[in-house]
């Protein structure tokens, strides 16, 4: 099996089951996060389980293993490290480091990726608010809530955007949602319908869908009358 594949599947794994902690890591959610057939994902899995980097049982998902993890969170370090880099010394968008990073992140060696992470200022988030692993494996996550679980008159800051589509980052960056904003979750129509945020502190008002505001992470969420935000993207 590739190397190539192998880190792709292990990233794929960790990061879903980051989305959704708790709940069981599905063939189905797997294939259409790297856009292979579910029958693909079985035989790599059970090739994944032979190599002892993950442990797989049908009907009861799958998880990392140890060694799986490890090598997980160096390739996310890699690629987290290389969409900032993409944004901050070359300027590209934050709608579109990442699928430059997709092609970076396999060939980068550790030498080049020490050099990155000092010309950065050895920084702990990438463009879209998600925590770089450090050297030694580790990685620091917040506890934070999906934008759509919040009630009306609750406030958050946003921590991180899920950056798997551009098009969604392009439609939120247009709207302000960037991580360090404030944001103020005004109204909640029933039956899947849109949500009205507030962003900024005494910013404009927009309506987004609920499948947008699902890959919106928020944290420090207080009632309506708590304590005021002051972090703004500048």
């Amino acid at each position: 099996m590739q190397t190539q594949t192998i880190e792709d599947y292990l990233k794929a794994i960790y990061e879903l089951g980051r989305e959704d902690p708790g709940e069981k890591l599905t063939t189905t959610a797997l294939a259409e996060r790297l856009g292979v057939s579910p029958a693909t994902v079985t035989g790599t899995l059970k090739k994944l389980a032979r190599l002892r980097l993950v442990v797989h049982k049908p009907y009861r998902g799958v998880e990392l293993t140890d060694a799986g993890r490890k090598i997980a969170l160096e390739v996310i370090r890699h690629h987290r490290l290389i969409e900032l880099y993409l944004q901050q010394a070359l300027g590209v968008p934050w709608d579109r480091v990442h699928e430059e990073a997709e092609k970076w992140e396999h060939v980068l060696s550790e030498e080049l990726e020490d050099r990155i992470d000092a010309l950065l200022g050895h920084p702990t988030q990438d463009p879209h608010g998600a925590p770089i692993p450090a050297r030694d494996g580790t990685i620091a996550q917040p506890e934070c809530v999906r934008l759509s679980e919040l009630a009306p008159g609750q406030t958050a800051v946003i921590a991180e955007v899920s950056d798997h589509d551009p098009e969604l980052l392009r439609y939120l960056g247009e709207r302000g949602l960037y991580p360090n904003v404030s944001i103020e979750l005004i109204a909640k129509e029933p039956f899947g319908g849109p949500l009205t945020v507030r962003v900024g502190r005494q910013g404009r008002e927009w309506a987004l869908g609920p499948e947008a505001a699902r890959h919106v992470f928020v944290t420090e969420v207080v009632q309506e009358g708590g304590p005021s935000h002051e972090a703004e993207k500048e």
